[in-house]
């Protein structure tokens, strides 16, 4: 996969996975990045799937309903670079925080779905369930930071409140964010996504 491979300057962070959203690219979360942990390495990586030039992460069938059969085969496939990626970059496989945001935010939220240790953590930027009538593993040791637009066209609150109950229901330790947006990505929902990485992961 397309991807960067920044090393930061504190090796015992954990890897920020940087996850676009739809018609992005493997650097528009850098800046993200450098806002919550300045100092921790970073692999942005862009989506295989392209929907009328722009990249996604995996299919849909339209407008909030995704292609489960590709969502499954992308999921997998980006839980093996990950593998593939600590290998060649020696870094700690089990010390991986997601950053996503919309489309790759969802594919974040299908790591913990459907791979039991895929991540240490995930900071959630306007997501959605990525696939109902599923059984989760069990997430007792994963952080989870959602930040979500009470006014969001895409995403009503009940979706965001089901991912919540659903990550929670798996032993997640999940924090909610709302702010009184959209779909944008607001900076009070960074700022306290920041204050939540410090909190989980910097001894201070």
């Amino acid at each position: 996969m397309k991807h960067i491979y920044i090393q930061g300057s504190n090796r015992e962070l954990p890897i920020l996975l940087l996850l676009h959203g739809t018609g992005g690219n493997e650097r528009d979360l850098l800046p993200l990045a450098e806002m919550i942990a300045p100092d921790a390495s970073i692999l942005s990586v862009q989506g295989n799937v392209n929907e009328n030039g722009m990249a996604r992460f995996f299919a849909r069938l339209r407008e909030g309903v995704f292609d489960e059969e590709d969502l499954l085969f992308r999921t997998k496939e980006l839980n093996d670079f990950l593998d593939e990626s600590s290998r060649k970059h020696g870094f700690d496989r089990s010390n991986i925080v997601a950053v996503g945001y919309s489309n790759g935010a969802n594919i974040a939220g299908s790591l913990m779905y459907h791979h039991e240790n895929s991540l240490k953590g995930s900071i959630l930027f306007h997501a959605m369930v990525p696939r109902r009538g599923v059984d989760l593993p069990d997430l007792n040791n994963v952080a989870v930071y959602i930040g979500a637009g009470k006014k969001d066209p895409l995403i009503p609150m009940g979706e965001t409140k089901e991912l919540i109950k659903n990550l929670m229901g798996a032993n997640a330790n999940v924090t909610e964010f709302w702010t009184e947006g959209g779909h944008e990505l607001r900076r009070d929902e960074v700022n306290a996504a920041k204050e939540w990485f410090e909190k989980n992961y910097i001894q201070i």
